[in-house]
């Protein structure tokens, strides 16, 4: 009762309020994309009968989901809910009007979540108000915000949200970890490209060290990415979040997960990503740490996936564009030396990073190229004497 109280202060209008069941309803979806699918899955599991209508859709893949594909006329001539989910086009902008609104039964329901402008508002209302729309709910809307004296803001039979995409924890947990994303797929992608000879890929270790605790720290679309930067290079198989786990073991590859943690404020969700790749050679021993296995490191700067571990050397490397990466002996002239040598093939340098274990003994040169350097480019960057071992990675 006291939550009563609080929407509706000294008044409790329960005859006011009444639903509908769902079950055995008709829902007609217009716009049969990812977002409309997925709202099909749920109202089957609610008991609905579930239409759709978008040219684009693949007759075959509605077919499995239990779903009926329909012209547009008579999804809504025979619809009690509209659910749209289409995009602001122009053949879609006010696909809802007055002529199609004439054409659907007396108390449909109508639910827009896409774009404002794909029903004409003034038609909506007139709708409305003459109990062809039993009721609409709307989180979009022509202009946004609405003026505060909108008609259909303001309507009794309306439901009115801000627009309220991607406001929920999962989706903000997502767009906090966009940056680690990137980051994740293209350690996946350069540690792969360091394993050498027939053996393959067999086990992965990956490493967060982090602030927060487990319970705090999603990885699972980390490793998803890690897994698809693996794979996606040395075969044909498209990896995402859905099939990431059963695609890594149907290829015989185990992947394990670790969390260092941290000291500090857990603001931020990841300080790095460590990929090892157990019992493999390598084709650039240099990547191979002291524990045997190939090791690369990343953390996001700024935004911006940054390489900041080779094996046991420390880099500082961007995570764009084609890598080259050099073993050498730590002496002057060396940066110079390389760069002539891609300036002569016209392969432009957009940075140089070495990282040194100490003054004139060896360090790891990374150099970042915005093209492929040629066989004889690289030839010449081999034969330099004070290098000892070379790699190009297309990340």
């Amino acid at each position: 009762m006291a939550y009563a109280a609080l929407l509706f202060p000294g008044k409790w209008e329960r005859n006011k309020y009444v639903g509908v069941s769902l079950v055995g309803k008709r829902l007609a979806i217009l716009g049969f994309g990812k977002v409309g699918s997925e709202v099909a899955r749920r109202a089957r599991g609610l008991g609905m009968h579930v239409i759709a209508h978008d040219p684009y859709a693949a007759a075959d893949r509605a077919h499995a989901m239990g779903v009926e594909l329909v012209t547009f006329d008579e999804a809504i001539a025979s619809a009690d809910f509209i659910s749209l989910h289409m995009p602001l086009t122009p053949s879609t902008s006010k696909i809802l009007n007055d002529e199609a609104f004439a054409k659907m039964k007396k108390g449909v329901r109508v639910i827009n979540v896409a774009r404002g402008g794909v029903i004409d508002e003034e038609a909506l209302v007139k709708a409305l108000d003459s109990g062809v729309v039993a009721q609409a709910a709307l989180d979009v809307f022509t202009k946004e915000p609405p003026s505060a004296d909108s008609k259909l803001v303001l309507h009794e039979k309306v439901i009115a949200t801000p627009h309220l995409g991607a406001s929920t924890v999962e989706a903000q947990v997502l767009t906090e970890l966009a940056p680690f994303v990137v980051l994740a797929e293209k350690l996946g992608r350069l540690a792969v490209q360091l394993v050498a000879g027939g053996g393959g890929v067999k086990s992965v270790k990956v490493t967060y060290a982090s602030a927060r605790t487990s319970v705090d720290l999603d990885t699972r679309l980390l490793r998803a990415m890690i897994t698809k930067g693996l794979i996606e290079p040395i075969s044909d198989v498209h990896v995402n979040l859905v099939n990431a786990d059963y695609t890594a073991k149907k290829r015989g590859i185990r992947i394990t997960e670790e969390r260092i943690p941290l000291d500090g404020s857990p603001e931020n969700p990841i300080e790095s990503i460590q990929v090892h790749i157990v019992n493999a050679e390598s084709k650039f021993p240099t990547a191979v740490s002291g524990t045997g296995e190939i090791t690369v490191e990343g953390r996001v700067k700024d935004g911006i996936p940054h390489l900041t571990k080779v094996g046991s050397f420390q880099v500082d490397a961007s995570m764009e564009g084609s890598l080259i990466l050099c073993r050498q002996v730590d002496q002057p002239g060396m940066i110079g030396t390389v760069g002539s040598i891609l300036g002569e093939q016209n392969v432009n340098v957009s940075y140089m990073s070495v990282g040194r274990i100490a003054p004139r003994k060896h360090a790891v040169m990374a150099i970042g190229v915005d093209e492929e350097p040629t066989k004889a480019a690289l030839k010449k960057i081999g034969d330099i004497p004070a290098i000892e071992e070379f790699v190009f990675l297309k990340l």
